[in-house]
């Protein structure tokens, strides 16, 4: 007869597998691998930098932008434009409080043009000159009656050594720099190019700066101005907030000559037209104008003439 102890050890046995739960023999092994083969591929998308050539479907022709080969115009006719009176008016208005020298005109000619063309460029002085306090450099021999004429005519510094051990110094107290022919060799010799060439003050015979008379040359330099065409936009300072609406008529008026004159000496295969012409200050919006000088309803050119 089985002993009681026995009998009850194996009941205890089946009770304790009877509460367990399961046992799943697939290894998690088979299953990582079953998922595997039954999940779905996916596509490479093309991300941001990517060739669009490999993308694109087979036969698919890519559409290039088009690009204009002249530059943006606006219509005229929907924009409100002024008088030159009243466009001083409303300059002023922005300027108030400023010294009348220390503020400048600029005027803006838009010209129709292509991209690639030739641009305008020149150097003229106006019948008002707007920067007189230009400092000008003359080399020449300090003895000689060109450096007499030099000093009559304007020049802040005339000489050869002397001026050359400033500069070497880094004491370059001038805006211009003229040559005179008999000069030249002493200029190159005193390696004057790796001081003044980084700051565009040496002097050439092709920037018109090495030349027999500085003299004649320092009249234009005194006063006047360059300009030239940056993407079909021309722009010089035309005149100070202290001018009056008849200076600045007179500078505007020289000023358009010579953009037309230098337009009209360009190759006929070259088309440039105004487009617009805009008038502004140092801290002023732009000003369209018409063309006109003052309108009936503009005030009077004496009261914009008092600084």
């Amino acid at each position: 007869m089985t002993p009681s102890t026995a009998c009850l050890a194996q009941l205890s046995r089946l009770c304790i597998s009877a509460n367990k739960p399961a046992v799943n023999f697939i290894s998690t092994r088979s299953i990582s691998s079953t998922a595997t083969r039954l999940a779905p591929k996916t596509t490479k998308t093309a991300t941001r930098g990517s060739n669009p050539q490999k993308n694109k479907k087979k036969g698919e022709v890519i559409k290039k932008k088009k690009t204009s080969s002249s530059f943006q115009q606006y219509d005229l006719k929907a924009m409100e434009q002024f008088s030159l009176c009243d466009a001083m008016r409303y300059i002023r208005a922005f300027e108030v409080g400023k010294r009348p020298t220390s503020v400048k005109y600029e005027m803006a000619i838009k010209l129709k043009t292509l991209k690639n063309g030739p641009v305008v460029r020149n150097r003229l002085r106006l019948p008002h000159p707007v920067k007189t306090d230009l400092r000008i450099c003359v080399i020449c021999p300090p003895d000689s009656a060109h450096a007499t004429a030099a000093k009559a005519a304007g020049a802040t510094l005339v000489g050869e050594e002397a001026i050359f051990e400033a500069v070497k110094d880094g004491r370059i107290e001038f805006d211009r720099c003229i040559c005179q022919v008999d000069s030249l060799a002493k200029m190159n010799k005193a390696q004057m190019g790796r001081f003044l060439g980084p700051r565009g003050l040496m002097p050439s015979a092709k920037m018109g700066t090495v030349v027999k008379d500085p003299s004649t040359v320092l009249k234009d330099l005194i006063g006047g101005a360059e300009y030239r065409e940056r993407l079909g936009v021309v722009r010089m300072a035309i005149g100070q907030l202290g001018f009056t609406p008849e200076e600045m008529q007179r500078n505007i008026r020289v000023f358009m000559e010579a953009v037309k004159k230098d337009m009209g000496q360009l190759s006929e295969k070259i088309n440039k037209e105004l487009a617009e012409v805009v008038l502004s200050s140092t801290n002023s919006p732009g000003f369209s104008l018409n063309g006109d000088f003052r309108s009936p309803n503009s005030v009077t050119p004496r009261e914009l003439s008092t600084s």
